[in-house]
């Protein structure tokens, strides 16, 4: 009998096999992408990624997917209409506001604007540095408005620096439960617990901690506590909360993406938290 994925779980992980430095092509993404929405396991998954800048160079795939804004933000609805027109169904967008130090105040308002005109969800890429509080007021205020608009930050890259530590990533975890504010995560959470790459000696968040820290903030936990269990190096300390709160849907943490979802999957098959599929 199949199996479905707990609720805690449902949608965690975006496909991302589109985005660099993946060599694959859209075609293969879109073929790809509908395997998994008929396994077992498709209720993990979120959607297929599409950056913008490949819309025109191949055939748009006809599903449900995601709009990733590697383009400047005022050519988004041209791109969006042309994608529709196409046949793809865009259930959200994900956009940059700015630059890490420069000020996201004048790409959230464009974002706004556009977000008021569509009926999807829009995530706001925010740099994790100088006026990220402000832009986290400008958002829930937004919402408070009823715009469907929320933040995504980046967690890892090509320097130590876009890697923040503990403290950092929970400080930001709790400014968004503080406010009621979804959020989505990208690059850099390549396994389930907290792990030093042995190539680049960068050390990696873990989405199995982003998701237990998320859950101890939910309820109430303070920025040190929260630290504490994205700090975690070993799956012990977080299995067991995960494991008892599987059936209750996943709050503010909306995602991830993976360039490969059967990774992530793996691991919370192996770690007892997804069964495998049949029971």
């Amino acid at each position: 009998m199949s199996t479905m994925v707990p609720p805690l779980y449902a949608g965690l992980v975006d496909d991302a096999s589109l985005l660099p430095p993946s060599p694959t092509g859209l075609a293969e993404a879109e073929a790809k992408f509908h395997e998994h929405a008929s396994a077992w396991y498709a209720d993990l998954i979120g959607a297929l990624l599409v950056p913008a800048s490949v819309v025109g160079s191949e055939p748009v795939p006809r599903l449900v997917g995601a709009l990733i804004g590697d383009i400047p933000a005022g050519t988004l609805p041209a791109t969006v209409e042309k994608l529709r027109s196409a046949g793809m169904v865009i259930e959200h967008v994900e956009a940059a506001v700015a630059r890490r130090g420069e000020d996201p105040q004048p790409g959230l308002a464009l974002l706004r604007t556009f977000a008021a005109r569509e009926s999807f969800h829009v995530w706001a890429e925010i740099p994790l540095s100088w006026g990220l509080i402000g832009a986290l007021d400008t958002l829930a205020e937004a919402r408070r408005e009823g715009q469907s608009i929320a933040p995504k930050f980046r967690v890892g890259g090509l320097a130590a620096e876009l890697f923040p530590t503990p403290v950092e990533l929970a400080a930001v975890i709790c400014a968004c439960r503080d406010r009621e504010l979804p959020f989505k995560l990208a690059a850099g959470l390549r396994h389930a617990t907290r792990h030093t790459d042995p190539e680049t000696g960068f050390t990696h968040h873990g989405f199995l901690n982003v998701l237990v820290a998320t859950l101890l903030a939910v309820d109430g936990a303070e920025v040190a506590e929260v630290a504490e269990a994205l700090a975690a190096t070993h799956p012990v300390p977080l299995v067991e909360p995960a494991r008892s709160r599987r059936e209750t849907p996943r709050p503010l943490f909306a995602g991830f993406g993976a360039a490969n979802v059967v990774e992530p999957l793996t691991e919370l098959v192996r770690l007892g938290l997804i069964n495998g599929g049949y029971e």
